[in-house]
């Protein structure tokens, strides 16, 4: 089957084939990935683009430097993974924060929340604080392509790999975006840059200097970026969040002052020290771990926050009113099933034989 280029004026899409519209837009020329939900779509819809390279690995640390490597080489490139798919390309990860790229570098990370299909919950903002990059969350399919398309010149911009979080609902939720035409990236020229790309310790030890630099760089821009959004209304409550509790905060409290975090790190503190000043009342809600309440707070900004009982897990609609009133999250009936092996699965039949031998399996 002939590949397509997927042009049009508005379409119906997911968050992952928003990502990949974006991406496509940008100049995208190589992509790599491993498969796991909530990511899986993002590569299966770049495939559909006869103008990119989009391959899948046999790991995500494989994946990630299929990619870093075409964009040390000048191309723009991207990887794709689930949160537990980072683990397994952190080595590489964490040097290219060293090296930088030379094409625009997007890593993109489908966290989990609510264990859809996962075999752990973890929170994968914490990766772009220890690794020093920049991360931005869209909170829609229509934030999800422009961001997309954002990370590209911000990581050219910095000479830095930018990731880009996502959630299962922001992955899997369908909104009518308005799409455009392909800027065609141009590759620049490799040259060899022993300096810049290989990492032994007198090398390192410079870069580390410079990634100091580029953070404060990159800290200056989130200040004045304007995926940092501030709604006014109400100063009685006024919100501090991101990711798609937003959307959810939104129908809850319509006429509340909101600071929507669209690049979750670094953090603008100028930016959210002012907010606090404007509202009686300030909450910080987020999924998963305390990650914006923590460097808030220490920052010596005085925030309210989620009750216990809402610190795990995924956060719903239903859920926001009593969140801020304090009261302890109510258990809702399961809607779904959690996933289970597909009929016609080949795992079933392996599976089956080995219970059948009264086998011990270890496995996830």
């Amino acid at each position: 089957m002939a590949k397509t280029n997927l042009i049009k004026n508005r379409a119906f899409l997911s968050g992952n084939e928003a990502i990949a519209q974006g991406a496509w837009e940008a100049g995208l020329k190589v992509a790599a990935a491993y498969p796991g939900t909530p990511s899986t779509e993002i590569l299966e819809t770049l495939a559909k683009f006869a103008n990119i390279d989009a391959q899948w690995s046999v790991n995500e640390k494989v994946a990630y430097e299929v990619a870093l490597g075409a964009a040390i080489g000048g191309a723009r490139s991207l990887f794709a993974c689930k949160h537990v798919g980072l683990n397994v390309a952190m080595d590489p990860l964490m040097t290219s924060s060293y090296t930088g790229i030379k094409g625009g570098y997007l890593v993109i990370v489908a966290d989990d929340p609510g264990l859809h299909s996962s075999q752990n919950e973890q929170d994968s903002r914490w990766v772009a604080v220890f690794s020093k990059l920049p991360m931005l969350e869209p909170a829609s399919p229509a934030e999800a392509y422009e961001y997309a398309k954002e990370a590209f010149a911000l990581s050219e911009k910095f000479d830095t790999p930018v990731m880009l979080r996502t959630t299962t609902r922001v992955a899997h939720t369908k909104q009518d975006v308005v799409t455009g035409q392909r800027d065609e990236s141009q590759i620049t020229e490799l040259s060899p840059d022993i300096a810049k790309y290989v990492m032994v310790p007198k090398n390192a030890y410079a870069k580390h200097i410079l990634i100091e630099k580029r953070f404060d760089a990159l800290k200056a821009f989130a200040e004045k970026s304007k995926i940092n959004k501030l709604e006014k209304g109400s100063k009685s409550i006024g919100f501090i969040t991101s990711g798609v509790c937003y959307n959810y905060l939104k129908e809850t409290f319509p006429d509340a002052s909101y600071l929507k975090l669209g690049m979750v790190w670094p953090l603008p503190e100028k930016k959210i020290t002012a907010f606090a000043k404007t509202v009686k009342n300030v909450y910080v809600i987020e999924e998963l771990d305390p990650f914006l309440v923590t460097h808030i707070k220490a920052m010596g900004v005085k925030v309210k926050t989620k009750h216990p009982s809402f610190d795990i897990g995924e956060l719903r609609p239903e859920f926001m009113a009593d969140l801020v009133a304090g009261k302890k999250k109510k258990e809702l009936p399961a809607t779904t099933r959690k996933p289970v092996l597909c009929r016609g699965c080949p795992h079933r039949f392996v599976f089956n034989t080995l219970r059948k031998l009264k086998f011990f399996v270890t496995g996830d």
